[in-house]
């Protein structure tokens, strides 16, 4: 078995999308979920709103994996749809905490820039990762020349 890292760019990226998962899960679990059953907030709304944060935390775990997966793939013609779909989420992601917090609360914007920032150098990294160049052997990429073999 040949396990050889063939896009660091992924690599990194599922790296920072578990250290995402764990700090996301710290931070809720240390701040933003015990206020929840501080204030006098219904049952039904704190359940909401923890299983919506373990969400997140669970889509970055999964990402993560994804992403360590995909960065030792010799053939990235099957790893391309998955990295454009989480590309895709990531970019709505954003939307939503900016476009929620901007109609909510138009001066609480710059609370979102340390997780805007952090999504966008994401994204960059997954981009940056589609776009590597394929390693080619002769005139051939890796891809067709398995494609063709088979």
């Amino acid at each position: 078995m040949d396990l050889k890292v063939r896009n660091f760019y992924y690599l990194i990226a599922g790296i920072l999308a578990i250290l995402f998962a764990v700090t996301h899960a710290w931070n809720g679990q240390a701040a933003v979920l015990p206020t929840l059953g501080a204030n006098a907030i219904a049952m039904d709304i704190r359940t909401v709103f923890m299983y919506v944060w373990h969400i997140i935390t669970a889509e970055n775990l999964v990402f993560g994996i994804l992403f360590i997966f995909m960065s030792f793939q010799s053939e990235r013609s099957k790893s391309r749809p998955v990295a454009w779909t989480i590309v895709s989420l990531l970019i709505v992601r954003l939307l939503v905490i900016v476009g929620i917090t901007a109609w909510i609360d138009i001066s609480a914007l710059s609370d979102t820039l340390i997780d805007s920032i952090a999504i966008v150098f994401y994204i960059v990294l997954i981009i940056l990762g589609l776009s590597k160049k394929q390693t080619v052997l002769g005139n051939e990429s890796v891809d067709s020349r398995r494609t063709r073999h088979r």
